[in-house]
């Protein structure tokens, strides 16, 4: 099989080019399935030890025992793209994953949000990965499980709390507020003001304010803890970088999931299509795998209370090309996330074509379908999209005696907290930080509710 294969790559791939597609090198690699659903476990092929991947593990591996989930492929954007292909998969099947893979590589070059993230991180995740694990390795070695895996809690406990807006290496803020006073033209008031600042000076006080800390509301969570946590040591830090490194890496793919899995989807069913060098049999059991990869329900069900991202964007994007062409759903590839794709150009139209809906779920169980509004429709499909997926938190004070400060921006947000293991994930940052942790929110009334780690 591995030898069809190959020369079916080749074929697609030129096949690809011709259609337009342009994308970095990629190496293809046929691996087992406990590999594969280690990297969808994991996230990477090599990556830090910690426990809860484990926990992750066990649950991906009842899952797919279960058969409510299959492993076609991984593929990890870079230069060289890598892409992991299940050994167990049929030729059919992995025929159908390369030209699949290759629509994701055209995504990852050229959309601005990977983009933007490569540029920052590198193009080479797996190997950075790797190299994190070996530095963590020896952290180990040298500090002890038990200490390393404290730093790993929160670090990881953090992992999508980064500001995405800002850059992967940015400047620490300033010490100092910067001097408003304003110039003056008056020789006496301009002669003054030298001789208090020459005064304040002999009796060794400073003009300089220090600024607060932080300066402003951060949300980079893991960029502040890193860089302002009272007593924490280089190899603590270096924990807390590697993770925002590869969260930067990973938040392109959670940003643009109905995008490129949409984008992947239309184009592995245009170079099957297109490609007359494939048997007919093999054709026609690539495209039954097309249709499985593309339901809008899972299984046997006739109604799905969430949405499959291949389905749906494959869906958009079809109509997108038919109704405007290609270069404009070029353009929109390269520009777009998720929130501008969902928003502009799922229609009422293409919803009540796809049979979509709203609902609500009681605590009970019982579900309720809601009046068909597009726009509710349309948030609610990218209501767990936002801010990573995480609640919006911001560092706001650091007091004088240490304690730090940290506010749930509810009305930005909208969620609630899960108190409980909001309580959990204070309980780590307090491990780092080495000093008390106060977060403010609010209960389901609206009122302020205060949850602390660490006070006496």
């Amino acid at each position: 099989m591995a030898e069809h294969l190959r020369g079916y790559t080749d074929k697609l791939e030129a096949l690809a080019r011709q259609a337009g597609l342009d994308y970095f090198p990629v190496d293809f690699e046929l691996v087992p399935d406990s590999f594969m659903m280690e990297v969808a476990v994991y996230g990477l092929p090599v990556r830090m030890p910690h426990w809860s991947f484990g926990v992750r593990y066990i649950y991906q591996l009842i899952q797919h025992r279960m058969g409510h989930s299959r492993l076609f492929e991984v593929v990890f954007p870079g230069n060289p793209g890598r892409a992991y292909l299940a050994h167990n998969n049929s030729l059919e099947e992995n025929t159908l994953v390369t030209a699949h893979v290759l629509g994701h590589a055209d995504f990852a070059k050229n959309n601005i949000l990977f983009r933007r993230s490569q540029e920052q991180v590198g193009y080479h995740i797996v190997e950075q990965a790797a190299s994190h694990a070996r530095h963590i390795a020896a952290a180990i070695h040298e500090h002890s499980e038990q200490r390393v895996e404290a730093v790993l809690d929160a670090a990881l406990a953090l992992e999508q709390h980064i500001d995405v807006h800002k850059q992967l290496r940015r400047p620490l803020y300033p010490q100092y507020l910067p001097d408003t006073k304003k110039p003056t033209t008056d020789e006496f008031h301009a002669r003054f003001g030298v001789l208090l600042t020459e005064q304040a000076d002999t009796d060794g006080h400073t003009a300089k304010r220090r600024a607060p800390l932080p300066p402003h509301p951060e949300y980079d969570l893991l960029w502040f803890i890193a860089h302002y946590a009272p007593e924490l040591e280089d190899w603590e830090r270096d924990i807390f970088l590697a993770v925002r490194e590869e969260s930067f890496y990973f938040y392109p793919v959670f940003a643009c999931q109905i995008m490129n899995e949409g984008w992947a989807s239309y184009w592995h069913a245009r170079l099957l299509s297109e490609a007359g060098f494939l048997p007919q049999q093999v054709y026609l059991d690539a495209i039954k795998t097309h249709s499985d990869v593309v339901r809008p329900y899972a299984g046997e069900q006739q109604i799905a209370l969430s949405v499959n991202p291949y389905y749906l964007g494959f869906s958009m994007w079809s109509k997108i090309v038919e109704s405007q062409g290609l270069d404009a759903a070029r353009k929109i590839m390269i520009e777009d996330d998720d929130f501008s794709f969902v928003r502009n150009y799922l229609d009422e139209n293409l919803a009540a074509e796809l049979n979509l809906f709203g609902y609500t779920a009681k605590k009970n169980g019982e579900i309720k379908v809601e009046e068909a509004d597009i726009n509710d429709l349309r948030e609610s499909l990218l209501s767990t999209k936002f801010n990573f997926g995480a609640p919006t938190i911001a560092a706001s004070k650091v007091q004088t005696d240490g304690t730090l400060e940290l506010r749930h921006e509810c009305q930005i947000d909208g969620r609630g907290l899960d108190a409980q293991r909001a309580l959990k994930v204070l309980e780590y940052i307090h491990r780092v930080w080495r000093r008390p942790v106060v977060l403010y929110t609010q209960d389901e009334r609206g009122e302020e509710k205060v949850l602390t780690a660490g006070s006496s």
